[in-house]
This record gives structure tokens, sequence and C-alpha cells, in this order.
């Protein structure tokens, strides 16, 4: 098993959100998430890369299994492309960006600066980085902002890939993703009420 959660609770701003949360997930196996705005999509996903703390609950991965990508593209703008890809290599080692250049169609920017792309291939780029972790569980936030329907079939021939080399994915999207055997988990029966705490430090968990 790649991750477990147990009996998970976490909260954004001071408000609960969601209680009781429970699911695993092993090599080979996609689950999306469902659920109305607000009901913390993005915060479950951020628990689970260890960027914020849960309130109650468990949850067991392996060590350094996990890799987020958020919102945010991680792109540093006076970088090109392949400068980009080329420092996370640093971060995770490894040698080779051709591959992740590929799968998501850069390679002729290669020597572009990140500034320079539109919303959708900075979106690429920064998925690019997935291929250069080695990571087996890739966390996703709304992963198909910014892309149009063919850079969408890109990232989801790379997910599947991913996949198939055992590898997991746990996305939190609106779109519906094709991807063999990806499970739903809609998020509405574990919704929380209440605040946290009467701390006023804590209202900024």
């Amino acid at each position: 098993m790649l991750i477990k959660v147990t009996d998970l609770s976490l909260a954004r701003g001071g408000m609960r959100l969601l209680d009781g949360l429970s699911f695993q997930l092993g090599p080979g196996e996609a689950l999306l998430l469902r659920g109305p705005n607000g009901i913390g999509k993005p915060t479950l996903l951020r628990v689970l890369a260890g960027l914020q703390a849960p309130l109650a609950g468990e949850i067991t991965v392996e060590d350094d299994s996990l890799t987020y990508a958020g919102h945010l593209d991680g792109v540093k703008p006076t970088l090109t492309v392949a400068e980009n890809l080329a420092f996370w290599v640093s971060i995770f080692g490894g040698s080779n960006i051709d591959d992740a250049l590929q799968a998501f169609a850069l390679t002729a920017l290669h020597d572009r600066a990140a500034g320079q792309l539109s919303a959708g291939q900075k979106r690429r780029l920064g998925l690019a980085r997935l291929m250069i972790t080695g990571r087996k569980t890739w966390l996703l936030d709304e992963p198909t902002v910014s892309l149009d329907a063919e850079a969408q079939a890109l990232l989801e021939a790379v997910l599947k890939s991913h996949l198939a080399a055992g590898g997991a994915v746990l996305a939190a999207t609106h779109v519906d993703m094709s991807l063999p055997g990806a499970k739903t988990l809609d998020l509405a029966p574990y919704r929380a009420t209440g605040t946290v705490t009467d701390s006023f430090d804590e209202a900024f968990l």
C-alpha cells in the first residue's frame, strides 16, 4: 500500500472541513476526489503532502514517495524550459529531461524562457516536473487547468504510463479523466461543521 488514510480530520482558516475520512491507495491505482467547492479538496492534498498538519487521524506513506502539484506551476520565469527541468533534476536526482520534454510536447520550446510561455505551456512545464521526481504517488490539484484538449490527452497518457509502472494518482478534478480503473471518492459525506478552536493563533492552521 502506497498511502493509507485513517479517520482523518482537517481544517482551513479555523473551520473544520472534513471528519472521519479513511481510504487507501495502492500501486497502479487512481483515485479522483469529488465534492462541491469549498469542501476541502486542496486542503486534503496539502495535508497528505505534509504541507499542513491534520486535526486528527493517521496518514501512512512510504518515505519520499509523494509529490504534489498544486495550482501554482512552480516555474521560474527567467530560466528556460530546459533549465527549469534541470533544476528539478538537481533536486530529485537523475540526468535526463528528454522524456519529460517529449511527453508534454515541450521539446520545441527547450530554449525558451518560461516567462514567455502561454498559460497552457507553463502548466505543461509544471506537470512535466512530475516525471523527474521519481516519486510513486502523485497528488494533483486540478491538473487540467489551462490545458486544451490536446494537452489534456498528453497528461492522461503520462498518468496512464505512471499507473502502468506501479505508480499511484490522487487527483482533485472537475474534469472527467480517462484513467484505467480510476475510482471516485466523494468527500460530501465527510463534510464537517464548526470551528477548530477559539484560539486566534490556531485559526490560521
